[in-house]
Order: structure tokens, then C-alpha cells, then sequence
């Protein structure tokens, strides 16, 4: 599924008018018509009292176009218009004269009969909000602004049409209010917004309805689009077993990590790994920890290596054959200590193009010499979160935040590498450019140790026969449907690292 942004779907509309020869008035009417069967599915109380809020542009005729199907349809409806008729053009004002030419009550606002309004969203059952659209930029102006608190205010189920007003459609962005809907029925694709800065907060639950644009659209305008990763992406892209298989088809991955305070780290990366599939796993460790971990984890293989001070010596890794490992995961629990940059580049000189994961302090130690990615002749993944790739850039994390989608894409461009951005929708870009949004995962996953199972997952899938790009989309995708299953179960108090590794089969299982 693709998400766009405003100008993407502004190019889709335009080429279904103009080349297609759909009037915008038939689009608008499909909208209208959509967001009314999706909402008498989830209410059949004819006694509900449904207030149509809209605007001046196409999300208000969307709302023009609600409000006579639902008064059609016998129920308890009324449009309250938020602007001056005047105001109205193009479809939207084609479909406010259909309005009114079926003498249909409606309710204009103005600044002496605010109050009315307020007791009107008082008394309402569902508040539809069709304001402002994916066109709306900057700070909101009255009456959008006062209206919209009054919308928050509310205790009414909030429906909002394409985009929830206030939220901008690129980038997610609220200047200072936006509706918060209960849910957004929206159309052709979800928005970019939707996933990025605040716009997760503000969306609720969020379905995509057709109305008549079609997707092979995106390919004829050559649009690259971000994508939207989806249960059927995950199917389609996991590795398949064959039942001959054994534990060398299934692959042998290597996870270099652990430190002194950070024992159990490495240890979540392999159990995850071997919860989702891999033939083997050795864990590189300070020796130190040899003892501890081993008990912890019997079924993995051991490289303990020398160690000062519960920490690698720089030279650790000399005369270590990785030649046997398909992939490599460098960083869980690894912290920060002298000479990581000179173990770095240790473990590049030892690489034979096995594709390798940079995550944790693993990434503090590769900021300054990215110069081995650029000339590596594997595959490289970076898994940040926003903190470690603002000191990767050497910026901050709300820079990071706010230019999430951007800063992914310009890293993997230039440095030629994947990147998995990690946060509460998770994005993954390809070298060369590809771009994935997750749509899973919550605060479940607010835990220590939690980076450290994805990390796992990634290696298990790449050592499994994965692409890089494959591994990336299911294991973000896996890893989030788990936390969110326990959640369920346990609470999103109650979720641990252990926990979604153990519910990552079931995951599989049922998705298989």
C-alpha cells in the first residue's frame, strides 16, 4: 500500500479528471458515499444525532455530500457550515447548490451564534469533521481554530473525512490544535502525516476507502511513493522453509555484543533469532561474560573474546574467521570504551561481504568512519533510534523528529546503506531510495532490551536467505505485531523483551 503526501494526491485526482475523465464532482460524491457506509457500520442507532462540520474546500463538499446521504437515509443529521457561502467554488460549491436545491436545513455559523454551535456539539452523538483536508499548512484561523477545541471538547465519537483537521497531510505536523478523531476514513491512501511527528496521535483508528482513483495511477505518473508495510508484504516476503531443511539451510549468525553492565543484551539478539528461524547462532562476548551467558542461553555457540575491564580490547577480533557466518550483528550491549573505533575497523578487515547490522553503541563507534561503509563491498543496516542517529549527524533529536522520512532517505543516498529509523512508526529506506513505513507498534515497546530483539530478527531473516530489504520489512513488522498481541494479554505495562520473543512464533504461525 503506497502513502502519499499532499501534492502526490493532488497529481492522482488531476490525472483521474483530466486523462481519465472522471469529473471531480463523481469523486467527491464516491467520497461522501464511502465515509457514510463505513460510518452506519459501526452505528445502526437511528436515534444518534450526527453534526456534519465543513469547510470551504473539497473536504468541506465531502461533508456536503455526507450530510444529504445521511439525511437520506432517515437519520438525525445536521450540516453546519463554517464559512460564508461566498466562499464556496468549484465542486464543492456544485454539491453545497445540490444541497440546498433539495431544501435540506443546514446551520451557518457566524461570530453572534458561536454559542448554538457549542450546544450543538454539546448534544451530539457523532461529530463528523469535514473542515480543513490535506490542504490545510500553518497556524489555524477562526473559526477552525475555536471550532476544533469545541470538537475536543466533546465527549461525541469523532469521525474525521480524508485527514483529521489541523493535522498536516506531508509531514504530521500540529501548529498548535487538530481534531482528535476516534477514527479517519480517508482516500485513495493513507497520508504521510499520518505516521510521522504528531500525526499518530491525532488519526485514531484510520481505514482507506476507494473512490474511483485508481492505484496503477502511482506507477503511470512515475510517483515514488513511500510504502505502507501490510500483513500480505510480510507474507510475501518471509523466507520460505523447505521441510528437507536443516540447520545449515537455515543459516549460522553471528552477534558481536555484551559488556560488562550489559550482559543480557546480546542474549535477547540470538534467543530472538533462534525464535524466528535460524540454523545457528554464536555470540561473540567479552570473556568475561562467558560464564554468565552461557547458562542463559545453551543452545547458542560461544566466541568469548579478550576482554579489560568487562569490555573488548581493540584487537579482539584478530585472527577471528567470520568467513562461516552468512550475516553479522554488531552493537547489542556493546557500550561505549577505548578503542571501539579501532575494534570497528578490526571487524571490516575480517568481513567477506557477509551483510552486516550496526546497532546500539555499535553505531557510536562506525559515526566517524563511514568511509568503511561507502567502500565495504556488502550490505550494510543501520538501526538507530532518534538519539543515536542525531549523534550520528551530529544534530539534534528534535531535528531528527521533525524531519524523520527526509533524514532516513538522505542518510541511506549518501552513505549507500539500509536504514531502519526506529520510533513509534518505524521507517526503513533502501540505498536506493525505497522507502517503507511500519504502521505497528506502541509504547509496549518502551523497554530496554526491546531494540536488541529486532536486532535478532533482522539477522535470523537475512541468515535465512532474506534480502536485505525483506529482512528489514518483516522483522519491524514482526516484532511490533508481537508487542502489541502481549499488550493485549499483559498489559502495555506488562510486556518484556522475553515476552515478545516467545509470542514472535505464534505471530508466524498464524500469519503462515
Amino acid at each position: 500500500m503506497y502513502i502519499g503526501g499532499q501534492k502526490d494526491l493532488q497529481a492522482l485526482d488531476q490525472y483521474t479528471i483530466e486523462t481519465l475523465g472522471l469529473p471531480g464532482t463523481i469523486l467527491m460524491e464516491n467520497a461522501g458515499s464511502a465515509v457514510v457506509e463505513t460510518l452506519l457500520k459501526h452505528f445502526e442507532d437511528v436515534e444518534a444525532k450526527i453534526v456534519v462540520l465543513a469547510g470551504a474546500g473539497n473536504n468541506g463538499g465531502d461533508g456536503f455530500v455526507i450530510a444529504r446521504k445521511l439525511y437520506d437515509r432517515g437519520l438525525n443529521v445536521e450540516l453546519c457550515l463554517l464559512v460564508d457561502e461566498e466562499k464556496l467554488k468549484g465542486d464543492a460549491l456544485t454539491h453545497f447548490t445540490i444541497y440546498r436545491n433539495r431544501e435540506l436545513p443546514y446551520f451557518h455559523l457566524t461570530t453572534e451564534n458561536f454559542e448554538k454551535l457549542r450546544e450543538k456539539l454539546k448534544c451530539a452523538t457523532i461529530i463528523v469533521d469535514a473542515m480543513l483536508g490535506t490542504g490545510a499548512k500553518g497556524m489555524l484561523r477562526e473559526p477552525y481554530r475555536s471550532v476544533i477545541q469545541l470538537v475536543n471538547e466533546s465527549t461525541a465519537f469523532v469521525l474525521s473525512v480524508d485527514i483529521p483537521s489541523g493535522v498536516q497531510a506531508d509531514d504530521g505536523r500540529v501548529e498548535e490544535f487538530a481534531v482528535k478523531a476516534d477514527q479517519t476514513v480517508t482516500f485513495v491512501m493513507p497520508k504521510k502525516g499520518f505516521f510521522l511527528q504528531d500525526g499518530p496521535k491525532y488519526i485514531g483508528d484510520w481505514k482507506v476507502v476507494d473512490i474511483s482513483v485508481p492505484p496503477s495511477s502511482v506507477k503511470k505518473l512515475k510517483l515514488e511513493l513511500p510504502r505502507l508495510i501490510t500483513d500480505s508484504d510480510v507474507f510475501a516476503q518471509l523466507p520460505k522453509r523447505p521441510s528437507n531443511g536443516h540447520k545449515g539451510t537455515f543459516g549460522h549468525g553471528l552477534v558481536i555484543g555484551g559488556s560488562k553492565p550489559y550482559v543480557g543484551a546480546p542474549i535477547y539478539s540470538a534467543k530472538a533469532a533462534f525464535h524466528s528461524g535460524i540454523g545457528l547462532v554464536s555470540l561473540a562476548i567479552p570473556e568475561s561474560n562467558y560464564e554468565i551467558a552461557a547458562v542463559q542461553l545453551p543452545e547458542a555457540l560461544f566466541l568469548p573474546l579478550k576482554a579489560e575491564d568487562g569490555h573488548f580490547t581493540p584487537t579482539a577480533l584478530h585472527q577471528v574467521d567470520l568467513s562461516k557466518y552468512k550475516a553479522i550483528a554488531f552493537g547489542p550491549g556493546i557500550s561505549r570504551f577505548a578503542g571501539g573505533e579501532e575494534f570497528v575497523q578490526g571487524l571490516f578487515k575480517q568481513l567477506d561481504r557477509q551483510t552486516i547490522i550496526f546497532d546500539a553503541d555499535g553505531l557510536y563507534f562506525l559515526r566517524n568512519q563511514m568511509h568503511l561503509v561507502k567502500d565495504y563491498n556488502g550490505s550494510v543496516i543501520i538501526t538507530p533510534h532518534p538519539g543515536e542517529m542525531a549523534t550520528m549527524l551530529d544534530t539534534t533529536v528534535k531535528e531528527v523528529e521533525t524531519n524523520r522520512l527526509e533524514i532516513a532517505q538522505q542518510f541511506a543516498g549518501k552513505y549507500h546503506v539500509y536504514v531502519l529509523l526506529k520510533g513509534h512508526r518505524t521507517i526503513i529506506v533502501t540505498p536506493e531510495g525505497k522507502t517503507w513505513i511500519n504502521p505497528l507498534g506502541h509504547d509496549a515497546l518502551s523497554k530496554g532490551g526491546s531494540g536488541d530483539v529486532l536486532t535478532g530478527v533482522i539477522l535470523s531473516l537475512l541468515c535465512q536467505g532474506a534480502t536485505p530489504e525483506q529482512a528489514l520489512v518483516c522483522a519491524t513488522f514482526l516484532h511490533a505485531k508481537a508487542a502489541e498481541s502481549k499488550a493485549e494479554e499483559l498489559s502495555h505495562y506488562g510486556v518484556t523483551p522475553n515476552t515478545v520473543i516467545e509470542e514472535i512464533p505464534k505471530i508466524l504461525n498464524k500469519m503462515l
